[in-house]
């Protein structure tokens, strides 16, 4: 009996061993192949980080990767030297977070509305809400239709149309409907209305796909622009930053022979000349348009992760 015994402990033991070597070697493959995909996601971003802060001129010749070979700020200053650019951003700010906190909230009432089993016409307008996905007036009848509603030269026009997103609404719905239910009943039977239901115990319970909804508004107000060309353009006091600099780039791309040329000629005669390029103009672009939502991002991260899978698929 003690033999059987010794040699099953000496079986486990060695099963024991097997297992943490495996466990070993699969650890260090995962850390390995984790650290190359940080690589790979960050590597674009690190690039074009030092295409913006490298001389116009030099990177035109290429070879840019991790670090700026000419070090210069004169990228940044051409954004920047625009008299309507910190106006613009100030917009754009103000539509984001208005556009946000009214996006999450008028969605939320709605996703909870549809949710509930004793609301008649639930099917039909959550039907009628997921056919716009796949259907649209077109750009004419919208536009013939914010003219009419007298948004056009409007702040409103950025807020008001983008009020209920379908995509949203389906998120938040999923995410409610997996509330447990009893808790829902509690509040009913403590006198709770649906108004005392939904502030106080629908809102609080739903911050996860709330704040993943918000990340995706957000990020969708701060990087629009072709609303604002389309109802907007003539109105320079309610241009967005995106606006502005898709300006910016268009300028750039229509005087860089110009620039190039006036630049090779400065230089000659012993004058020097910054320019810049459509390369380090689209460089310097993405990182002023990118760094305001990469700051927020982090905040919002682990309700996103969460939101996105209690939200995404019904229990």
């Amino acid at each position: 009996m003690d033999q059987k015994s010794a040699s099953a402990a000496r079986r486990v033991k060695n099963t024991r061993i097997k297992s943490s070597g495996a466990d070993r070697i699969f650890d260090i493959c995962n850390y390995i192949f984790m650290v190359l995909l940080m690589a790979v996601t960050l590597y674009p971003f690190i690039n074009v980080l030092a295409v913006s802060l490298n001389s116009a001129q030099d990177s035109l010749k290429g070879g840019i990767y991790l670090l700026p070979r000419i070090w210069t700020l004169e990228n940044y200053k051409y954004i920047f030297r625009e008299a309507t650019i910190f106006h613009a951003t100030l917009v754009s700010i103000l539509r984001t977070i208005i556009g946000t906190v009214a996006t999450v909230f008028c969605s939320a009432m709605v996703a909870y509305s549809i949710s509930r089993q004793d609301f008649v016409l639930r099917k039909f307008i959550t039907v009628a809400f997921i056919l716009t996905m796949y259907f649209n007036g077109g750009l004419i009848p919208n536009y013939l239709l914010m003219r009419d509603l007298q948004l056009v030269g409007n702040f409103w026009v950025y807020i008001l149309p983008g009020l209920i997103g379908v995509f949203n609404l389906i998120i938040i719905r999923s995410f409610i409907e997996n509330l447990p239910e009893s808790i829902l009943e509690s509040g009913r039977i403590d006198g709770a209305g649906d108004y005392r239901t939904f502030f106080s115990i629908v809102l609080p319970l739903t911050t996860p796909v709330l704040a993943t909804v918000a990340l995706f508004s957000g990020v969708f107000q701060w990087n629009s622009w072709f609303d604002v060309f389309l109802y907007n353009s003539s109105h320079i006091e309610l241009s967005t930053l995106q606006y502005e600099l898709q300006k910016i780039l268009q300028n750039s791309n229509t005087t860089s022979g110009t620039s190039s040329l006036d630049g090779m000629i400065q230089g000659a005669s012993g004058a020097q000349q910054n320019t810049v390029t459509p390369l380090s103009v689209r460089a310097t672009m993405t990182m002023v348009a990118s760094v305001p939502i990469i700051m927020v991002y982090p905040f919002l991260q682990k309700y996103f992760v969460k939101g996105m899978m209690v939200g995404g698929v019904k229990g």
